[in-house]
């Protein structure tokens, strides 16, 4: 495959990815009355069977097995899958407790760390003007610092440990789905302690409860599987710091449905950092456009 083949590949994936991502949150609000440990844990569970489901089709099972005979990418599947348990959770928590712009913020944020791994990390330099905007990112950040200290670290969480997340699965010689597999089978076995965990609670397990909450939980399999699957995909297509960029997609929508269905409020400091980190975003994706733009009208 052409380096240009593999770039519109990724960007593909990447875009339904971050659209499948922006509308999660509606999707855990209908499983709100399940704790977050105990839905961290069905995610899981039920994301494994969809993998290997997925191995099979795709006949991936000499790669997975090589991938298992291999302790060094072990050990980085292993950093992921924590990384990426880490983030379901603090996500979760997020929605349960009413901070959908925080998660929003997070995720814009999110592209800023992205950008410093690329740069500091891999060697992927940075335009004046994408420094610039890099530096408005910093400003929105920092503006939360005088008066959203609770917003910021749910949006600093969730950007740090997503941001590592994509940094160790790119550097992860394996393909997205075997990838995803060994990350959900090295979290299987505590998954399944806390589900065990939950049904001795009086409360009982969630998955034993009537109405919608059994079959949503047993489809958060595929809701997890799928976006993810397609985040590992453009990661090892694209540079990181574009496909950073790229995620402004899923946290628009998410701030959108904090505003409408979740009825959040913006005061004066929070929106002040939405609109510093915007800037940043148009004027770095402007910064993009405009250099491909030149690389395209270069005579052969």
């Amino acid at each position: 495959m052409s380096h240009s083949s593999a770039f519109r590949r990724g960007l593909v994936a990447a875009l339904i990815a971050y659209i499948l991502w922006g509308v999660l949150p509606l999707y855990f609000r209908a499983l709100h009355g399940v704790p977050p440990l105990e839905l961290v844990g069905w995610r899981v569970v039920f994301t494994l069977p969809v993998c290997l489901v997925i191995v099979a089709i795709r006949k991936q099972g000499p790669e997975l097995r090589k991938a298992f005979a291999s302790p060094r990418l072990l050990a980085q599947l292993a950093l992921s899958a924590a990384l990426i348990g880490g983030n379901w959770l603090i996500f979760i928590i997020a929605i349960k407790n009413g901070h959908v712009l925080a998660t929003s913020l997070g995720y814009y944020i999110n592209p800023l760390i992205n950008v410093l791994l690329g740069t500091m990390l891999l060697g992927e330099r940075l335009s004046r003007v994408q420094w610039s905007a890099v530096a408005l990112a910093g400003a929105g950040i920092a503006l939360l610092l005088a008066g959203a200290f609770d917003t910021l670290a749910v949006a600093l969480s969730l950007a740090v440990t997503f941001a590592f997340y994509g940094f160790v699965r790119k550097q992860a010689p394996v393909g997205s789905v075997p990838g995803l597999t060994i990350e959900t089978a090295v979290l299987f076995v505590p998954a399944l302690v806390v589900v065990w965990l939950a049904a001795g609670t009086p409360q009982g397990s969630s998955m034993t409860g009537g109405g919608y909450t059994p079959p949503l939980l047993a489809a958060s399999g595929v809701a997890t599987a799928i976006p993810l699957m397609l985040f590992a995909v453009a990661a090892r297509a694209m540079p990181l710091s574009t496909l950073g960029f790229l995620q402004f997609i899923a946290p628009t929508i998410s701030f959108v449905l904090g505003l409408t269905v979740f009825g959040e409020k913006l005061d004066a400091t929070r929106l002040g950092c939405f609109a510093l980190i915007w800037a940043a975003i148009a004027l770095y994706s402007w910064d993009m456009w405009r250099g491909s733009r030149s690389v395209s009208q270069t005579p052969a």
